[in-house]
């Protein structure tokens, strides 16, 4: 008697980002532009993001939104006005065209009260229907290794292995752990991919399981959805996304892909600041003169 074939994973096309946050930390500058759209170097952190998700071969982007947030949707829209001026005077659109989507492409959903992240994936439930997505959280900026693939791509790579669900994670150091959500690990399947037996939020440094950090990136199935229905608030008051992963450990694959490459916090001032400068000194048509400049400041 043959082995039965194994299961092919439905393939992840949509991706969901929560964007409905207010930005408190970086007001003023973000009291009439969302935080997504503040730029590092000439590219807004949503693009940074929508990218990468692009280049993981998702076809559809929902994005959860809140009051005053209409700007991030309009800069994947058209601009007729700057597009047909731009043509007049002879300059290129290539620039624009990473903005550019298939109409119903961009779907977006309304976070009508900040009740956590969980809360806001589960808005997204009926666009999400019965099929596998992903999650990108906009602050947190994944930066590949130089030919590298970005962080969503390892991740689709490793669930077409997997299938079930996937959580991207970073290691940092031991005295680091408690400022994070951390991996239980389980076995070990690869150099960059690890079982995941628990999750736990923020733990003391000596009783951290590991030292692999949750950030940012997900593949979570649909199932997802069905618990965070009935998900109690946690941590602040809030639904949080962490505690329904944590419930579905056991019922469904979980593992963990290690992110070959560099992770900026741009949900913070200083992570905002440092993954500007890294990226200027990446470029080509900059990276000498920003150096010289860096080098004229610190004198």
């Amino acid at each position: 008697m043959s082995s039965p074939e194994p299961i092919t994973p439905k393939p992840i096309r949509k991706a969901v980002f929560p964007v409905a946050g207010l930005g408190t930390r970086f007001l003023p500058a973000t009291k009439a532009i969302p935080k997504e759209l503040l730029p590092i170097v000439d590219r807004p952190l949503i693009q940074y993001a929508v990218d990468e998700a692009r280049e993981a071969g998702i076809e559809q982007m929902i994005f959860v939104t809140g009051r005053g947030k209409t700007a991030i949707v309009e800069h994947f829209d058209v601009a007729y006005e700057l597009e047909t001026t731009m043509g007049e005077r002879g300059k290129s659109l290539d620039v624009l065209a990473p903005t550019r989507f298939t109409p119903g492409d961009i779907i977006t959903v309304r976070q009508q009260v900040p009740l956590g992240l969980g809360h806001a994936i589960w808005c997204a439930r009926a666009i999400v229907g019965d099929e596998p997505f992903a999650i990108f959280l906009p602050d947190e900026l994944m930066i590949p290794h130089a030919g590298g693939s970005g962080c969503m791509k390892q991740m689709v790579e490793a669930y077409q292995q997997t299938g079930g669900n996937l959580i991207s994670v970073l290691e940092v150091p031991q005295e680091e752990v408690s400022s994070y959500g951390v991996i239980d690990p389980g076995a070990q399947l690869s150099p960059a991919l690890t079982e995941v037996r628990g999750l736990v939020e923020k733990p003391p440094v000596a009783e951290a399981p590991s030292n692999k950090i949750i950030s940012g990136r997900y593949i979570l199935q649909p199932e997802v959805m069905r618990v965070l229905e009935d998900q109690g608030k946690g941590a602040g008051g809030e639904i949080q996304l962490t505690d329904a992963m944590a419930r579905m450990i056991g019922t469904q694959p979980f593992h963990a892909v290690t992110f070959d490459g560099r992770r900026y916090d741009c949900g913070s001032k200083l992570g905002f600041v440092e993954a500007t400068l890294a990226l200027a000194l990446e470029r080509e048509d900059m990276g000498a003169e920003v150096r010289a400049m860096a080098h004229r400041l610190l004198q």
